[in-house]
């Protein structure tokens, strides 16, 4: 089989890319998307997508994301800008886009350079003395450190991630630290890739609502720095949480490309 497909990067979370509107894929397909996300014998990736014609009326399409363990995972916040900007390159949607994940219903739109993706309402962070818990459509560990350059975050975020009280199922671990009031730079060991990534879009938004809702800054747009650059996280406090919460940043077509599989 031949397979056109495309790559994109939004802070170098890197992402396969296929338009699956004519069903050329199937989802159970693990061993192709695991190897296509292979970088020694793959396109390799982060994570793949799938962009499908959309359930309902009301959405522009669907997003289906894989990790690159090629299992069908919850929802990736620089896959969905991705998703968006390939969107708008097909010329599915112009500037504006509705489309539904796995974790529900987003609303997204691209500004210049930058796609605004906004991401599922949060109301329950736990507060641990070491730690924040919260999901944001993925589940995220969230932790303070200092000298965060330095910092072994594949070994122990790996160790986290697969501790207690995730075990098997497992959760995203970010390791943070204060550069000035309102800007953190942040490292994640994301599961289903079982490394550091360059970025994540799900990791960014959970550190900016922790980092909040412990008062460590009372600003309601956030900058986060990553290994691959830079993102901005804004929302609004409520009583019961936090809503209009958006992933802000860009996001690039790499290259498109055919591989016989």
């Amino acid at each position: 089989m031949t397979l056109t497909f495309y790559k994109y990067q939004g802070t170098g979370n890197d992402f396969v890319i296929i338009d699956n509107r004519q069903s050329l894929v199937t989802k159970n397909d693990t061993k192709l998307f695991a190897g296509l996300c292979d970088r020694k014998f793959g396109v390799g990736a982060d994570g793949l997508m799938l962009l499908e014609l959309p359930d309902n009326d009301q959405d522009d399409f669907k997003m289906v994301y894989f990790n690159a363990d090629g299992k069908e995972s919850s929802m990736c916040g620089n896959g969905g800008r991705c998703l968006v900007a390939f969107a708008a390159f097909l010329g599915v949607i112009k500037d504006t886009a509705t489309f539904t994940a796995i974790d529900g219903p987003h609303k997204a739109a691209i500004k210049k350079d930058l796609v605004y993706l906004q991401m599922q309402d949060v109301s329950a962070i736990e507060k641990y003395d070491t730690h924040l818990f919260l999901d944001t459509g993925s589940p995220h560990h969230v932790t303070l450190v200092e000298n965060l350059a330095n910092y072994d975050v594949k070994n122990i975020g790996r160790k986290i991630r697969n501790g207690a009280p995730y075990f098997e199922k497992g959760s995203n671990v970010n390791f943070v630290e204060t550069k000035e009031d309102g800007v953190f730079d942040v490292r994640t060991y994301e599961r289903g890739v079982e490394d550091e990534t360059l970025s994540c879009g799900t990791g960014v938004t959970a550190v900016a609502l922790s980092m909040h809702a412990t008062n460590v800054t009372d600003k309601q747009e956030v900058v986060i720095n990553t290994l691959g650059g830079e993102l901005k996280v804004t929302f609004e406090k409520t009583e019961d949480g936090y809503k209009n919460v958006f992933l802000i940043g860009p996001a690039k077509q790499v290259f498109k490309g055919e591989i016989k599989w």
